[in-house]
């Protein structure tokens, strides 16, 4: 069976974790993948362009973050920690997983724990959308979570 070398992601689940008031805290988002090359994550010694810190590609797993505000799905960036500084991101780099040997499919299953509850808001309804890039910057499918209301 031919498998494409683009990456495809497959949404799971989110299960809510809570705090000891009983109000939601992270979650714990659960997807698949599959790469047909099996050139999917980055080593730490990946650090030269594209992949350098500061560039679109320092980060393969992308989730982009979105509040229900007056019936209106809004992707809220989290501002700059300090002025000039890097923005917060639930972004993250996965490590290299390039099988060893002649087959090179790879499918596996990304578990990722985040912050659900933005402390800063009064919206108590959020998605992510998530896509992941491999070595060759294949971007894979976009995926979404179902509506999340939260306990806040």
């Amino acid at each position: 069976m031919e498998v494409s070398p683009v990456p495809t992601l497959t949404y799971i689940g989110i299960d809510q974790l809570k705090d000891i008031f009983g109000k939601d805290s992270s979650g714990v988002l659960r997807l698949q993948f599959t790469d047909g090359d099996g050139d999917m994550g980055l080593s730490p010694s990946d650090t030269f362009p594209p992949f350098n810190y500061g560039s679109k590609f320092y980060f393969n797993f992308f989730i982009n973050y979105f509040e229900k505000q007056n019936g209106e799905w809004v992707k809220i960036v989290l501002p700059p920690i300090e002025p000039g500084g890097d923005t917060l991101t639930n972004n993250s780099r996965i490590p290299d997983l390039t099988p060893v040997g002649q087959n090179k499919v790879l499918q596996g299953d990304l578990i990722f724990e985040l912050f659900t509850n933005n402390p800063f808001s009064p919206y108590d309804t959020i998605k992510y959308e998530v896509t992941i890039v491999d070595r060759a910057l294949n971007r894979s499918n976009m995926v979404s979570t179902q509506e999340i209301v939260l306990v806040k």
